[in-house]
């Protein structure tokens, strides 16, 4: 039996909300980010999601060097003279020295929020919800990492009409799935390979959690949309991608699957978190030919394909 109260205090930790979507899920939607994620992706483009707790980042083309955070810091942990800034072994990620940061050069990614407060903000769209058949997507990082939290945001959701959409790598739990997944009309589910080992190597963990994942939510009953980063090097080419669509097609839940070409949004990121891009700058955005022919490939195993962006 499924429980319909609700914890309006939970708290979950959350690093952005957008407006106005029309590519993650049906009608307009509004996204809720959710900090932390289990996979490590090379071509992550928000790697400011994958820790689970809040992360300092600092964007040195807003910064004019007035020195005002130096002073600040109480664990000396900003280095004018380093790399990044911030020296990331001392930071605590307190958020003092971004008080008098009027250029905006350091700032916090990620905030406690109650579920109460998130569904304040995100009540302002609904009448974009309304006319739209639209809703809330839940994504990431990885939602169901903050089971809980995303648990009772979906409920709340519910109670409103509200079309629920989580975007997740489901990569976690059979419990979570059977508890968290009952709440969702649909869900977005990454496949990035059927090779473990090449996904061990480029994502960071094995991928059978995910494929079990994956059939433990279309015996739930669940609309699914697969979806694919197409990366060059590791899942860009036709074996790979009609391997993802032979293995979609015998999932009952799934009527579609988006191949999303790979781009370099979000490389600036990593500099701003103290890290480095480990695609590298030599990997280049696949063709318009080469995708158009992933996407006849799909279509002839059997699956509805579109075509979108990571």
């Amino acid at each position: 039996m499924i429980n319909n109260d609700i914890n309006y205090n939970e708290h979950g930790r959350v690093f952005n909300i957008q407006r106005f979507s029309v590519n993650d899920g049906p009608g307009v939607r509004t996204i809720v980010f959710l900090k932390g994620c289990p996979l490590s992706c090379r071509w992550c483009s928000n790697p400011e999601s994958q820790h689970e707790y809040s992360e300092l980042m600092f964007n040195e083309v807003n910064c004019t060097s007035c020195g005002k955070c130096e002073k600040l810091c109480k664990e000396n942990a900003i280095d004018f003279g380093s790399k990044y800034r911030i020296d990331r072994e001392k930071c605590i990620n307190c958020g003092e020295c971004i008080e008098d940061c009027y250029r905006g050069a350091l700032v916090m990614s990620g905030e406690n929020m109650t579920v109460d407060e998130v569904i304040n903000e995100v009540k302002k769209d609904e009448t974009q919800f309304r006319h739209s058949n639209g809703g809330i997507t839940l994504s990431g990082g990885e939602p169901l990492m903050q089971p809980e939290f995303a648990l009772e945001v979906l409920k709340m959701s519910k109670s409103k009409g509200w079309n629920t959409t989580i975007e997740t790598t489901g990569f976690t739990s059979k419990e979570v799935i059977n508890k968290v997944i009952p709440w969702v009309d649909l869900v977005l589910l990454d496949i990035k390979s059927m090779d473990s080992d090449k996904h061990l190597e480029y994502v960071g963990q094995r991928n059978e959690i995910i494929l079990e994942n994956a059939k433990r939510i279309s015996d739930l009953g669940v609309n699914m949309i697969i979806r694919v980063p197409v990366i060059p090097g590791f899942n860009g080419d036709l074996k790979s991608i009609k391997k993802i669509a032979e293995f979609a097609k015998e999932l009952k839940m799934v009527k579609e699957m988006h191949i999303l070409p790979y781009h370099r949004l979000g490389v600036n990121k990593y500099s701003c978190i103290g890290r480095e891009y480990k695609m590298g700058k030599d990997i280049k955005t696949p063709d318009d030919e080469f995708i158009e022919e992933l996407k006849q490939i799909v279509e002839k195993v059997g699956v509805k394909c579109n075509i979108g962006a990571v």
